[in-house]
Formats: structure tokens, C-alpha cells, sequence
């Protein structure tokens, strides 16, 4: 119809001003001109969370400011809708996203499977959720249907059902999703944590086949730019801040724009600017919202800002339907949620990168259970907000509840013998998963920790060279000498495997789990003091070490 109109305009305008018609012809096209009009400026916003581990009350978050700790109530998932409703209802076009860990991290999303977490979720609406490293906790069955379950579009380009052997069959997910805002398209491509094998259970993904983003990457990169036209393109990722900077500078990357990230519980205010993209995680527990702001002119994405915004429990009060959704969800498990098991003198927290007070504490606790091994070993978590509020005795309380957020699956301790050989090597994997120099190279927990061991160490030194003491009470450590350790036992591992051990002899359960060990020991020593010991020191680093990360403009706080 419009070519046809064209095409009558035109055929008057070649009949001559003599006839008159030349114009009509002209004020035509003028009319039109001005009918046409041009796309005025508009704002994009996007929001994300990540990493909030079910922790759906306001609670006691660690700042470091001016070289010392800061504690400040912050997060709950009704003072994050508030702080949502009352920032969405200023912007006129905003997307919320989620990039995983949702549904592990606390006694209420245990003992319901991650049932009670899908209302709340739900409730908040959100506009489009990436699978983290922890969605698998409840194994692949349950993780689709809690994925399932909720009602905003899910995407992660490299998780495959098995087709049988290992090999991949087609994505559980959709590889991308796309949002229009007035014509523009902005395309989102997630990826989810591909060492999940290796770093969680191995019985929790049975049934996926995981893939290297960089697999697949620049194909769907292509696919969202000249088969999409999508403007701009953004990774949600939940691959750890190290993998994401690295996958950054990758080639496959060319051509997105920003990574969204998380699984590292990172802070970055200022994006950090890779070859080819600009990264960014916006720290955990709710504590946080990251926000992402578009200027669009002509259809074309002219700048970006970017902010990293707190959740200030007291700035952004409990919005009260949020509030009584979450009571109604909780109330069955109140009682023994709130039930106290114990006490600390020291604030509980899980943020330096070496030594930490939770940390300190469980070992503590396994090691009075288990007092007839050489070396208590316990992974280095990240998840479980801090906890420094006093209750009326003085002491800060450890609730059943509290002991979920620090250890939501209660393993069974398990004993075995190694040489010292392998704790020699095992040591050196363990320190380079975390300071490699290869941002690649980086798993996504901190320095392993352990009692009964004192180790000194360059956690920026040569790999396999960076042990320079190790002993073991007291005593250095002997290459052939036998050693009885402890850890917990992790599902699907094989019983000569013990905390990324291999080759471990006389693996035995013990009759405790380690929230048998948590409770009996605060019950016999309440109140405790975990101070940490310095069992591992670095010699290039200080303790209070906040980050794996380095080479780059970034500092956590």
C-alpha cells in the first residue's frame, strides 16, 4: 500500500508544473514527512540479584570501611520488594533478573525442598531467572520443576539433558531471551557454572552435560545480532567473577556488550572493563541490587551507567504482603528455626578470603566431635550472610536455623588415611584453584580450611611452588608418613575420594553429621570464641583478604 502510494506521488510529480498537479505532489510529501516522526531518547533499566540463598529476612551484612568491618542490617526479600516497587514505579521501562542460587542456603528451602521459595519469587516479579551452580541441589528432577514453577522465562545456553554416555542432548533451558522496548531489542545469554560436577556433589546434576560458554558463545552472539537485531547484548552469567573476567577478554565474547554475573558474591560498583565486554556482580543475600541504565537515541544504545544500590533494611521497611506470604511459608518451621543451639562472642562471618569465624567454628566443632584424626578439613564456602547482633545475654545467638545458612546440607563426616605426598600436591591444587593467575583457572570458593595443619604459603607465587611450610601439630610435614583426616562425605563421590582428595585408603563414615557435631559442641562449650588461628598464612597477602580477584580496577567492600 505505502509503495503504491510512493509510486502515485511520484507519477504526478512527472506530469509537469504546467498541469499543477506538482504541487499536490510536493505537499503530499511534506505531510508525510512531518507524520513520520523521529523516535524521541528513552531509558532502558535493568535490575539484578543474585546469589540470595534463601534468605528471606533482613539481616546483619560486613562492609569494609576504613580498614575494618562494618555490620548493617540489610536484604529480606519484603524489604527488597520494597526497595523494587519503589524503584520500578519511577522508571518507565525496567527488566529484573536473577542469576542464580534461589533455592539453596536455609533450613525453610531444605526442609520444603525449595517449595516455599517458588511464592515468594513469584511475588516479586521478576522478568527472566538464570540456573546457578546450586539449583541442582535437589538433583535434576526437582530443579526443573522449581524452575518450572515460576513464572518468568528461564535461560542457560550450556546446560544439555544427557543423551546417554555423557553426551549432550538438547538445552534444558532456552539459550536466550529476548526484550523489546519500542522497536529496540536487547538480548540476554545465560550461562551457568560448567565445573558444576566437579564443584558440588557429583550425584546433584546426574543427568546434565555441561559445556564451556565459550563453546557456543560467539554462535548465539551471531544469532541475537544479525538474525535477532538486537542492539545490545547481555550475558547473564553465573560463572564466578574471575571465569567472567576472563570470559571477557575471550574472542568468543566480541560483540556482547555487558556480563551480568554472579556465584562469587562479589560487589563491583564500577564495571570492570575487559577486552571485549563490561562486568559486573552485585554481591549476595539480598543485600544488594545491581542497576544497569540504557540510553537509547535512534534506536541505538548511545551510553550506559551503572550502579551497585544497597538494600538498607531500615530505608526500605518490610512491604507487608511480601511480609505475610513469607510468615504463611515459614510458620510450620518457626519454632525450630528460632530455636537457639548456642552462642558466640565474635561476630560470625564467611568474607575473608584465607580465615573466617564460621569457618573456624566448624572446625572447631568436628574436631571435638572427631578428636582422633590428624587434620579436619571443611570446604571454602561462601554462602551464609554474618551474624553480630547480641540477644539479651550479651552474646550473639547460633539458631538451628542459623547452622542451615552455614551448612544447608548436612553431611555425614567421613574419615580416611593420606600421605603426606598427597596432602603436599592436594595443597598446591587447592591454593591454585583459588589464586591462579589464569583468571580461568580460578574455582569459585576461597582457600580450603583446615586444623591440626599449619601451613605458610605465596598465594601469588608459582604454581605447585607455593607451599613454602607446612606442619602438621607441630611437626613438618612428612612426604611417607601416613595422616587420618576428616571432611564430609559428598554425594556421588567414590570411597577413595575425600574433599577433592583422590586416592584416599580406609574411608569410613563416622555416625555424626556435620550438624550433629555443630549442635553437640555449643551444647558442651557455649559460649565460644572462633578466632581464627592463622593456620594458613599467606606471606603476599593480608588475612583480611577480601577477593581472589586481581590485575584488575576492583576492590570489595
Amino acid at each position: 500500500m505505502k509503495s503504491s502510494r510512493r509510486k502515485f506521488i511520484a507519477q504526478l510529480g512527472a506530469l509537469g508544473a504546467s498541469t499543477g498537479l506538482a504541487g499536490i505532489a510536493v505537499a503530499t510529501q511534506n505531510r508525510e514527512s512531518k507524520n513520520r516522526r523521529i523516535p524521541q531518547p528513552f531509558t532502558l533499566t535493568i535490575f539484578q540479584t543474585t546469589d540470595v540463598h534463601c534468605q528471606i529476612h533482613a539481616h546483619d551484612e560486613l562492609f569494609w570501611e576504613d580498614e575494618k568491618a562494618v555490620f548493617r542490617k540489610t536484604g529480606g526479600y519484603a524489604n527488597l520488594k520494597t526497595f523494587l516497587d519503589q524503584q520500578r514505579k519511577k522508571i518507565e521501562h525496567s527488566f529484573l533478573i536473577d542469576t542464580g542460587d534461589m533455592f539453596q542456603g536455609s533450613e525453610l528451602s531444605v526442609k520444603t525442598t525449595g517449595e516455599a521459595m517458588i511464592p515468594i519469587l513469584n511475588a516479586l516479579d521478576y522478568d527472566l531467572y538464570l540456573p546457578g551452580n546450586w539449583e541442582v541441589v535437589y538433583y535434576k528432577k526437582t530443579m526443573q520443576h522449581l524452575l518450572g514453577s515460576l513464572t518468568a522465562p528461564k535461560v542457560c545456553a550450556n546446560m544439555y539433558h544427557d543423551a546417554g554416555d555423557g553426551k549432550k542432548g538438547e538445552l534444558i533451558f532456552p539459550p536466550y531471551h529476548i526484550w523489546t522496548v519500542n522497536g529496540v531489542k536487547i538480548g540476554f545469554l545465560g550461562y551457568t557454572d560448567h565445573l558444576v560436577p566437579i564443584r558440588q556433589s557429583p550425584n546433584y546434576s546426574k543427568g546434565i552435560v555441561y559445556t564451556k560458554p565459550e563453546e557456543n558463545l560467539a554462535h548465539y552472539v551471531d544469532v541475537l545480532k544479525k538474525k535477532e537485531e538486537c542492539v545490545f547484548i547481555a550475558i547473564i552469567a553465573h560463572l564466578g567473577l574471575s571465569q567472567q573476567i576472563s570470559l571477557a577478554n575471550h574472542p568468543a565474547c566480541k560483540g556482547v556488550d555487558y556480563i551480568l554475573g554472579g556465584d562469587t558474591h562479589e560487589r563491583v560498583r564500577k564495571p570492570i572493563q575487559a577486552k571485549f565486554a563490561k562486568v559486573v556482580e552485585p554481591g549476595a543475600f539480598g543485600s544488594f541490587v545491581g542497576k544497569l541504565k540504557l540510553h537509547i537515541e535512534n534506536g541505538k544504545v548511545v551510553n550506559d551507567s551503572y550502579e551497585l544500590m544497597e538494600v538498607d533494611a531500615i530505608k526500605y521497611p518490610e512491604a507487608p504482603e511480601m511480609k505475610q506470604l513469607i510468615s504463611k511459608n515459614e510458620s510450620p518451621y518457626l519454632e525450630n528455626i528460632q530455636q537457639v543451639a548456642g552462642y558466640s562472642t565474635l561476630p560470625l562471618y564467611r568474607y575473608f578470603v584465607i580465615e573466617n569465624t564460621i569457618d573456624t567454628m566448624i572446625l572447631e566443632a568436628i574436631s571435638w566431635q572427631i578428636p582422633e584424626v590428624d587434620i579436619v578439613l571443611s570446604n571454602g564456602f561462601r554462602f551464609c550472610p554474618p551474624r553480630s547482633t547480641p540477644d539479651h545475654t550479651g552474646n550473639i545467638p547460633i539458631t538451628n536455623g542459623f547452622i542451615f545458612d552455614m551448612l544447608p546440607v548436612d553431611s555425614n563426616i567421613r574419615t580416611g588415611k593420606v600421605t603426606g605426598k598427597q596432602i603436599s600436591e592436594w595443597l598446591e591444587r587447592e591454593l591454585n584453584n583459588v589464586f591462579a593467575a589464569d583468571a580461568s583457572q580460578r574455582f569459585g570458593g576461597w582457600v580450603i580450611k583446615f586444623k591440626g595443619m599449619e601451613v605458610k604459603f605465596n598465594a601469588f607465587g608459582v604454581e605447585g611452588r607455593r607451599v613454602q611450610s607446612a606442619l602438621v601439630h607441630g611437626q613438618p610435614l612428612s612426604t611417607n608418613k601416613i595422616y587420618k583426616i576428616c571432611a564430609c562425605e559428598r554425594d556421588g563421590d567414590p570411597d577413595d575420594i575425600l574433599c577433592r582428595f583422590k586416592g584416599v585408603l580406609e574411608t569410613e563414615n563416622t555416625v555424626f553429621t556435620l550438624h550433629d557435631a555443630m549442635k553437640n559442641y555449643l551444647a558442651a562449650n557455649s559460649p565460644v570464641t572462633p578466632t581464627p588461628p592463622q593456620s594458613a598464612l599467606a606471606l603476599d597477602a593480608p588475612a583480611t583478604l577480601l577477593t581472589q580477584v586481581s590485575g584488575v580496577d576492583y576492590e570489595f567492600r
